[in-house]
């Protein structure tokens, strides 16, 4: 997970209308779509997200397949992160979901310039109030490295738990990393007390 990488929200065409299905205060998720394909592909190949989350950059026929397969993944759910304007600012999703156990991982990365402004907790909470509000789940992991700074701050102020830590558990640029993992569990987020997306815009 990150909430780093280097392509401008505003340098996408956006399709005309493009409207969030779940809203919160400051953001918006929206089902990530084949167009979205140039986006995504930017993003992911940014070397500081591929840093970060150690991934390999996809081409972008590859991205384009990529999200179609996943279409038909009754086990993850990808969105984008968008402003109330409708801007894309990043990329965030549910994956390995288990709907009898109750349990899912969260992913997310954020453009580089919208880093620092609250947007990845923003994100991560908006998820977490349709993974516990409206879907089955009790348990939600992340993972990040634990040098990732950006991404250890958005998880613990959204209410996740450090857990521990998967000892060199990924390989990158030659080098062993360590994992940060860490969970949200429904009585946690029932505990917060902070507004839930579907509270946003209400009037008191």
């Amino acid at each position: 997970m990150t909430e780093e990488t280097g392509i401008a929200g505003d340098e996408y065409d956006a399709e005309a209308g493009r409207e969030a299905f779940w809203r919160a205060s400051s953001v918006g998720l929206a089902a990530v779509d084949t167009g979205d394909a140039e986006l995504l592909h930017c993003w992911r190949s940014d070397p500081v997200s591929a840093y970060e989350i150690g991934i390999w950059p996809l081409s972008l026929a590859s991205m384009r397949e990529r999200i179609e397969r996943d279409a038909d993944d009754d086990d993850r759910d990808d969105f984008l992160v968008l402003l109330p304007d409708g801007t894309p600012i990043g990329h965030t999703a549910l994956t390995g979901q288990n709907v009898v156990d109750g349990t899912a991982h969260v992913e997310l990365m954020l453009a580089a310039q919208y880093r620092g402004q609250g947007y990845g907790t923003a994100a991560l909470d908006a998820l977490m109030d349709l993974a516990f509000g409206e879907l089955p789940m009790y348990r939600i992991a992340a993972e990040t490295h634990t040098g990732n700074t950006p991404a250890l701050g958005a998880l613990a102020r959204s209410g996740f738990v450090r857990e521990g830590i998967s000892r060199s558990a990924c390989l990158h640029r030659g080098r062993r990393h360590d994992l940060a993992v860490f969970s949200l569990l429904r009585p946690e987020w029932e505990g917060l007390s902070r507004p839930r997306a579907w509270d946003a815009g209400r009037a008191d």
